[in-house]
């Protein structure tokens, strides 16, 4: 027995502590609420981090899935999947690309998207082939889309990290050109159309023109991370579809399943015979449950509007932030509103990350990012009532926040 002065020992998580977690826990959802364990209603503007397309409960979704699951889960990539070419068919038509490779995750896409451009290159000769990556990127934790991306912070303690990547800042041409004149390596561009994780930053596009028209000229591959900014969360189906042009290479996940896990890498002519057996493959990545849940999703999307709504809804909720903020940007405690559709970053004079917490007590789930940009991304089903009252939550806050003293 322990003496009446010695400290008892917490017991030991069974989970690593790799998340800054809110304590709370969340039991069920519908459309764009969420409920946590305690009873708590919570408004949904994160959309599980752009993955929850559908929201929660979707009553054409749920029984597709329950379908699903009651027939195959599982059957491994050694036997044909239909509902592989059944997805793979819908995502070419609507990017105009040629073929695609299904993955679990926007990592293992990314993953593989490196891979086709260092085998795109090996086999034009290159022994180092290069990529050109950007500051301020993110395209996964894996230690190679970890060298890819552009934040000190997630790589620290890693090292050494992978080389053939190099790096520039986002809508400068010129230093991509400059790349082109000095390293004869490069055999690819790689880079998210809208930045998430690093702020909301947004492709201008002028400049996916011109890298386009650059990459064609240089017989490089144009490869577009379209995981977060995807799927319809700007208003049409792929962000980089506002530029008129289309990549050789785009992986793709979050919101394709709409909370089953699923990626993919769908790919043009120049790409789409780089990889033959044995190059590359998954266990459980095209299974028939993430499939069914990326072809549902996509029929679901066009049956309801949901690109047209993503659009719509994302002018009334940046409307309703603008005008309850106005005062804040006029003062400078705003800096700037950015981003395209149900993709909005409003990035503050200073680090907020205070404001996740608040937010939740408040009932509104939110993210955080880049250290001072309050992000949102709510599902693509959410209303203009919705829409407005997540800015009502949010507005207060911010205001608050930039009353109190630095």
């Amino acid at each position: 027995m322990n003496a009446p002065d010695t400290p008892v020992p917490a017991p030991m998580p069974h989970v690593l502590n790799t998340y800054g977690r809110l304590p709370l826990a969340l039991s069920h959802g519908r459309g764009c609420w969420v409920w946590d364990t305690q009873g708590k209603r919570y408004l949904d503007g994160l959309g599980g981090i752009a993955v929850n397309t559908l929201g929660h409960a979707h009553p054409k979704l749920v029984p597709a899935l329950q379908d699903q699951v009651a027939k195959l889960i599982h059957c491994s990539n050694y036997y044909e999947v239909p509902l592989q070419e059944q997805l793979g068919a819908k995502l070419c038509e609507l990017s105009g690309l040629s073929g695609a490779f299904f993955c679990n995750s926007g990592l293992e896409a990314n993953e593989a998207a490196i891979k086709i451009a260092r085998k795109f290159g090996h086999d034009k000769g290159i022994e180092k082939p290069a990529i050109i990556v950007y500051e301020k990127a993110f395209h996964g934790r894996s230690i190679a889309t970890l060298s890819a991306t552009g934040n000190p912070k997630v790589q620290a303690g890693f090292g050494p990290l992978v080389e053939g990547f190099v790096r520039v800042p986002l809508n400068d041409l010129a230093a991509v050109e400059e790349v082109a004149r000095s390293n004869p390596n490069v055999v690819a561009v790689f880079l998210e159309v809208i930045q998430g994780e690093g702020g909301i930053n947004q492709s201008r596009n002028e400049y996916l023109q011109g890298l386009r028209a650059l990459c064609d000229r240089q017989d490089w591959l144009l490869m577009l991370d379209e995981v977060q900014c995807g799927i319809g969360r700007t208003g049409k189906w792929f962000a980089h579809q506002w530029a008129g042009i289309r990549p050789d290479v785009m992986p793709l996940a979050k919101g394709l399943g709409s909370g089953v896990p699923i990626g993919a890498v769908v790919v043009g002519p120049k790409a789409v015979n780089v990889l033959g057996p044995g190059n590359h493959g998954t266990t459980f990545g095209g299974n028939p449950l993430a499939m069914r849940a990326g072809v549902e999703t996509l029929r679901i999307m066009e049956e309801d509007g949901l690109l047209a709504n993503a659009e719509a809804m994302g002018r009334v909720l940046l409307d309703a932030l603008q005008t309850g903020l106005a005062d804040q940007v006029a003062s400078g405690g705003v800096v700037e509103f950015r981003g395209a559709g149900l993709m909005i970053g409003i990035e503050l004079a200073r680090p907020c990350g205070v404001l996740l917490g608040r937010a939740a007590e408040a009932g509104l789930m939110i993210s955080v990012t880049a250290d001072r940009v309050v992000r949102l991304l709510p599902p693509l089903v959410i209303n203009a009532d919705e829409a407005r009252q997540i800015a009502a939550i949010l507005v207060p806050l911010i205001q608050g926040f930039l009353a109190e003293a630095p």
